[in-house]
């Protein structure tokens, strides 16, 4: 008797074990998975996904302490996962003076004076001001702020990171005076008429500055960063490529001990430190489920709207053909990325114009013929503009081509101005790269652009650039479809970061990250995604988020 007692006990104890936490039915889930791509519902235990299929089957193992989520018939799919963040980055974005929907020249100042005359002895930064919005399209200058801010610093940047004003006070904390050179891979923006700096630098001339801006503390940073992780939710994002300091990752790793993080992270650590993860035996993918390292940063040129991207020919709208990094011209990029990837570490580099495009792939193509084989995984951050002739290699080579779809919408507003018709011709080739058989994957940028995913997709499919000029798509023969944006999002951003096993479709057995969508963006005209919204967020099985 006793022992038929034990063996009941057993049984309910297995049958108990085997019953879901949580189940999802009545939904349309579109899996990202080519071995089941559609189903009805799915069950999640111990924050993986244990079964996906019928309502039936799903049923059969819910239990008396199961969660039942009835989805009412829309869309699911999985998380999002965005390639390419500055998180913390956008975390005191989100707490600094917002300059990006500034209309003029005057409304710029206006904020900028009033932040001064509340906070006098506090820095202002951040800003993502957009000069291309303004009646002529110039430059701010310091002249603009300087009566207003006579003892408060101010640095605050273009909404592409890669020029920044700078006010009198900071050009003179930092040392930057009509006398002072160009540092490599920068330029000191300087008055026509008397050489005097104007306040605005770019790429390796904000460096100084940026050594010049305070530390936050730890708990201004922990603070910040659940700020942004309440954006991230919002949007359905449950995986995050970072852009990434030691310091974020620390971050991380704190809001993931007290059970705060609500987002994965896969952190791009500076390539320059690259030997200091290869000498601890750090190597791709390193890490756990929430928080991993493995992957190095860096920069080939600067940005389209700064008139940094270093292209083969001169922009039209002036006399240059852009800037390469300090660290491409005398070598140290090269020397750092082969050294990295020998050690197993993943390369993950930055390159806009074409020319920066074309450098890129031939360091890759040099590591590729020094360097030992193994699943590298080759990343080129934005992609943006591609010689005709380097689509092949990008295939040949494996590299990934790291885009962020809401640029192109953005940008085509007045990317033509910058380097004519028909060089735009290939500029965020999205249908390019796809049908030449390079993986695509998709992220935001955030703060260059919104954290909201759907955005992207509605900008891959649509190309409706934002100020309204372009209702078929501007260049739409390189619109793709939505499908391919979903997994552009999904299970090629996974790849990416070695993760595919992981995440990145909704499968038996990988991590339960999921997203219920208000509308069915597989069926609804692709003009109205824009205005789709997430109803919930789920990571790992738990809801971080319902609207």
């Amino acid at each position: 008797m006793k022992l038929a007692f034990l063996a009941f006990l057993s049984i309910v104890g297995t049958v108990m074990a085997q019953q879901a936490d949580l189940i999802v039915t009545n939904a349309r889930i579109w899996t990202v998975d080519p071995a089941k791509p559609e189903a009805r519902a799915l069950a999640v235990r111990d924050g993986r996904i244990v079964s996906v299929g019928t309502e039936a089957e799903i049923f059969a193992l819910a239990g008396p302490g199961t969660k039942k989520i009835d989805a009412h018939n829309k869309r699911l799919l999985p998380g999002f996962i965005d390639d390419h963040t500055h998180f913390m980055q956008g975390a005191f974005q989100i707490r600094s003076i917002d300059l990006r929907d500034a209309a003029d020249e005057q409304e710029f100042a206006r904020r900028i004076a009033d932040r001064a005359a509340r906070f006098p002895d506090r820095w202002i930064t951040g800003g993502d001001w957009d000069h291309d919005r303004w009646p002529g399209g110039r430059l701010p200058t310091k002249e603009l702020i300087d009566a207003q801010t006579l003892s408060t610093p101010v640095f605050v940047s273009r909404y592409d990171g890669h020029m920044a004003l700078a006010n009198s006070v900071v050009l003179k904390r930092a040392g930057i005076t009509r006398e002072s050179p160009d540092p490599p891979g920068g330029e000191i923006v300087r008055d026509p008429k008397t050489g005097e700096p104007t306040g605005v630098l770019k790429d390796e001339a904000m460096t100084s500055v940026y050594a010049l801006i305070p530390d936050p503390s730890e708990p201004e940073r922990l603070e910040a960063a659940k700020s942004a992780l309440a954006e991230a939710r919002r949007f359905g994002v449950t995986s995050i490529q970072d852009v990434a300091w030691a310091g974020d990752v620390r971050t991380y790793q704190t809001l993931r001990d007290s059970g705060a993080l609500t987002c994965r992270f896969h952190c791009r650590i500076p390539i320059s430190q690259w030997q200091s993860l290869a000498d601890v035996g750090i190597h791709v993918p390193f890490g756990d489920e929430w928080v991993r390292v493995g992957s190095l940063k860096g920069f080939a040129d600067g940005s389209l709207g700064s008139s940094t991207a270093l292209f083969f020919d001169p922009y039209v709208s002036e006399s240059t053909r852009g800037l390469a990094t300090d660290v491409v011209m005398d070598g140290r990029l090269e020397r750092w990325a082969t050294g990295a990837d020998r050690a197993g570490l993943q390369l993950s580099i930055h390159a806009i114009g074409d020319s920066a495009n074309s450098r890129v792939l031939d360091i890759f193509e040099r590591i590729v013929a020094a360097n030992p084989s193994w699943d590298r995984r080759f990343r080129i951050e934005h992609a943006q503009h591609i010689r005709p002739s380097d689509f092949a290699r990008f295939a040949r080579l494996g590299v990934i081509a790291s885009a962020q779809p809401y640029h192109a919408i953005d940008d085509g507003r007045w990317a033509e101005k910058r380097i004519g018709h028909d060089r735009c011709a290939t500029i965020y080739a999205f249908r390019t790269f796809l049908d030449s058989g390079v993986r695509l994957c998709f992220g935001s940028d955030w703060t260059v652009a919104p954290l909201n995913p759907l955005l992207g997709i509605y900008a891959a499919v649509t190309r409706r650039t934002v100020d309204g000029a372009n209702p078929g798509g501007w260049f739409p023969e390189q619109k793709i479809t939505v499908r391919e944006a979903i997994a552009c999002y999904t299970i090629n951003n996974a790849f990416a970061a070695f993760e595919e096993h992981e995440k990145g479709s909704i499968t038996a057995g990988k991590l339960a990250d999921f997203v219920l969508l208000s509308d069915d963006i597989l069926s609804i005209p692709p003009e109205a995604i824009e205005s789709t919204q997430v109803d919930l967020t789920v990571v790992g099985g738990r809801i971080v988020f319902a609207r």
